[in-house]
């Protein structure tokens, strides 16, 4: 069934955001003929406008005005209320970020409709569209429907493939929306959490420590078994036991009240599995778990796993990671 279908677009470091590509990429494949439509705002935006056709989109509503950059609900609920206008969308899809946490449900109560948050899988089931998220503390999936239009869905970073190939050449409609209006938000200041190596989010394999390493010099191990996987693909996490005792920067906190990943491959070593921790990693496409406590709820999440200390467990682990080139 043909739908058209809106993405709520994102700029990142001016460039278009890889989250964004992969919803434009879902978005094309769920339109089934209908017409995906994405908007871009903010400074050198309309520069994107390629990106975004390569990446699936039919059509670009854009607007340079730098005042979008900073993300004032405000300023981005009236542009995405003149593309909705322009565009007739049967489902709206944004990502689960900053942007996606306030403008979902915004844009759900001024269009009197309803919102899935934080959605893993976004389908066409018999010509209904389905959203699935997480429930219960990431320990079941629930699938919705939607009775209203437009659907809105916010959607996990990674949940999403984008185009494979991209559409290189492909070219479309570009509509410009007005610039940003007045704002009742005014940002004063901004700290940035410093973090070296590849973001939590975007790693496609985080290797996460808890409370079970016994002490922060554990991290060294979970440390090192990152880097022999190799920098350019892992992130190291933990768990909020470990972040609260101090052992590791909140900033790398894996669960429902840190960060969500959904990378493709999650390593939880010492770790319990304690529903708030999997509500920030049960979207990983394989997880493997190493605890010493073989009734630990996280091996019910696990693909694989290692009953074992994690002192004993990884040495030989990392220096097998190592040999595999």
């Amino acid at each position: 069934m043909a739908r058209n279908i809106l993405v709520i677009g994102e700029l990142d470091g001016g460039a278009l955001s890889s989250t964004t590509a992969e919803l434009v990429g879902g978005a094309s494949r769920l339109a089934d003929g209908g017409q995906v439509s994405v908007t871009l705002t903010g400074a050198g935006a309309s520069g994107q406008t390629d990106a975004a056709f390569a990446a699936g989109a039919d059509r670009a509503f854009v607007n340079d005005d730098a005042t979008y950059d900073e993300f004032r609900s405000d300023q981005w609920v009236g542009a995405a209320e003149q593309a909705i206008d322009q565009s007739a969308p049967d489902v709206i899809l944004i990502a689960q970020s900053i942007v996606g946490r306030d403008l979902g449900p915004r844009l759900a109560f001024r269009r009197d409709t309803a919102v899935a948050m934080d959605c893993v899988s976004i389908e066409d089931s018999g010509g209904a569209f389905r959203a699935t998220r997480p429930c219960y503390g990431g320990n079941a999936q629930a699938t919705y429907a939607f009775a209203t239009s437009p659907a809105i869905a916010t959607v996990r970073a990674k949940s999403q493939e984008p185009l494979d190939p991209p559409r290189e050449g492909a070219s479309g409609e570009v509509v410009e929306l007005s610039g940003a209006g007045e704002s009742r938000a005014e940002i004063v200041g901004r700290e940035a959490a410093v973090a070296e190596g590849l973001q939590l989010q975007d790693a496609p394999v985080v290797v996460s420590g808890g409370r079970g390493l016994g002490a922060p010099e554990g991290f060294g191990l979970v440390e090192e078994l990152a880097e022999a996987i190799g920098t350019d693909k892992a992130a190291v996490g933990s768990s909020r036991a470990a972040c609260d005792l101090g052992w590791y920067p909140p900033s790398q906190q894996v669960g429902l009240t840190g960060k969500v990943v959904t990378p493709d491959l999650y390593i939880a070593i010492a770790i319990s599995g304690a529903s708030q921790h999997m509500a920030g990693c049960s979207g990983s496409k394989t997880i493997i778990a190493i605890n010493k406590d073989p009734e630990a709820n996280i091996f019910k999440a696990a693909r694989y796993g290692i009953v074992g200390d994690y002192k004993e467990v990884l040495p030989p682990l990392i220096e097998a990671v190592k040999n595999l080139d």
